[in-house]
C-alpha cells in the first residue's frame, strides 16, 4: 500500500474506526503514503500518523480535501445505518444518497483511481419471492418502505451510471451481510439481547453473518490487491431465527405477521410496522464470488462468528455484549 493516499469517510464510526486503525498499524512497505479519516464530527482520539478532516458528506468541501489530499483511493463507509431519535426520511435520504453523489462527483474531478463502497445485502430487498441464495447479477429491488433498503439500491443505480459514464474510476462495491462480533451493537444485536427472540409463524428468518474483522480484511484487500467488481460479503452458511434462538440459550416468540405489525409499531424508534418485512424475508447472501473472484475467503462462518458473539455476551457484566 505504499504508494497509496487514502480517504475513508465515516471514519468515527464502528466500522471505519477499525478501518483507520488497521490502517495506521501498517509498517514498512506495507504503510500507505497517506491515511485521511473524514467525518461530520470531531474525532474522540487520534492515532500517529492518521490526518483528521471534518466535514459533511454533502458539502464542497469534500472535493476540496479530495484535491488537497491528492487521495488516489476512496473507503467509503458514511451512511446512516441507525437513524438517530430526531432522524426524519429527508435527511437520511440527503445524506446516504446526496452526500454519495456529491462524493462521487468529486472522485471524478479530482481523479481518484479507486472508490470502494460499503453496500448493503438490504439492497436486494426483503421480498417473499427472494431466492434461497442471492447472487450478485440478482436484481436490487430494496424496498421504498424501508429507508435504508431503498437508499443502498439508489446509491447502488447510481454506481452503475458512473461505471458506464465514468470506467477510470474503479469500484468495488460490498454488499454486506449482517456483521457480528464480540463488541457490535445494532438493531440485530437488540433484537438477540431480548429474552426471547421474535419469530414470525411461517417464517424460517435466515441471517448470514460476517465476522467484522473479515469485513475489515476485505476492505484492505480492496485497497491493494483486490479486483474491481460487486461482491457479497457474509460468512459461509445461513441460520434460522430458531437456530440462532437455541444457539443463544433461548427460545422464540413466535408470533402471526399480523400480530407483529402492531407489535412493532410500539417498538419505535428501533423498529417501525413498515419493517416486519426486515424480519421476515431476510436475504440470505452467497459469498462464491468474494472467495473465487475477489480472492477472499472469511475466516469465520456465520455459525462460527455466532458463537464468538455468544461467548462475548455471557462473559460481559450482566451477561450483555460490550458496547
Amino acid at each position: 500500500m505504499t504508494q497509496h493516499r487514502i480517504l475513508v469517510t465515516g471514519a468515527g464510526g464502528y466500522l471505519g474506526s477499525q478501518v483507520i486503525a488497521r490502517l495506521a498499524a501498517l509498517t514498512g512497505e506495507d504503510q500507505p503514503a497517506l491515511i485521511v479519516a473524514h467525518d461530520v464530527r470531531e474525532p474522540r482520539t487520534r492515532l500517529a500518523g492518521v490526518t483528521y478532516e471534518v466535514a459533511d458528506i454533502r458539502s464542497l468541501e469534500i472535493g476540496q480535501l479530495l484535491e488537497r489530499h491528492h487521495i488516489d483511493t476512496v473507503v467509503h463507509l458514511a451512511s446512516i445505518v441507525t437513524p438517530g431519535k430526531n432522524s426524519n426520511r429527508e435527511f437520511e435520504f440527503d445524506v446516504d444518497v446526496n452526500g454519495t453523489a456529491n462524493l462521487l462527483r468529486g472522485c471524478v474531478t479530482q481523479g481518484v483511481r479507486r472508490i470502494i463502497v460499503s453496500s448493503s445485502g438490504a439492497a436486494y430487498g426483503y421480498h417473499a419471492d427472494n431466492p434461497d441464495w442471492l447472487t450478485e447479477n440478482m436484481p436490487l429491488r430494496g424496498n421504498e418502505a424501508f429507508a435504508y433498503a431503498h437508499h443502498k439500491r439508489l446509491v447502488e443505480d447510481m454506481l452503475a451510471d458512473y461505471r458506464a459514464r465514468h470506467p477510470a474510476l474503479e469500484q468495488v462495491v460490498l454488499r454486506i451481510g449482517t456483521i457480528l462480533g464480540p463488541t457490535v451493537h445494532n438493531q440485530i444485536t437488540d433484537l438477540f439481547e431480548k429474552p426471547r427472540l421474535l419469530a414470525i409463524a411461517g417464517s424460517d428468518s435466515p441471517f448470514v453473518f460476517i465476522w467484522d474483522q473479515d469485513v475489515v480484511n476485505i476492505i484492505l484487500h480492496a485497497i491493494d490487491q483486490g479486483p474491481p467488481g460487486i461482491f457479497n460479503v457474509a460468512g459461509d452458511g445461513a441460520l434460522t431465527i430458531h437456530e440462532i434462538a437455541a444457539r443463544l440459550g433461548k427460545r422464540c416468540r413466535v408470533l402471526p405477521a399480523w400480530l407483529l405489525h402492531a407489535a412493532l409499531a410500539t417498538l419505535k424508534p428501533l423498529y417501525g410496522p413498515e419493517q416486519l418485512d426486515f424480519l421476515r424475508y431476510r436475504p440470505v447472501l452467497l459469498n462464491t464470488r468474494l472467495k473465487s473472484v475477489f480472492g477472499y475467503t472469511p475466516h469465520l462462518s456465520s455459525a462460527e462468528v455466532l458463537e464468538l458473539y455468544r461467548q462475548a455476551r455471557s462473559q460481559a457484566p450482566g451477561g450483555k455484549t460490550p458496547s
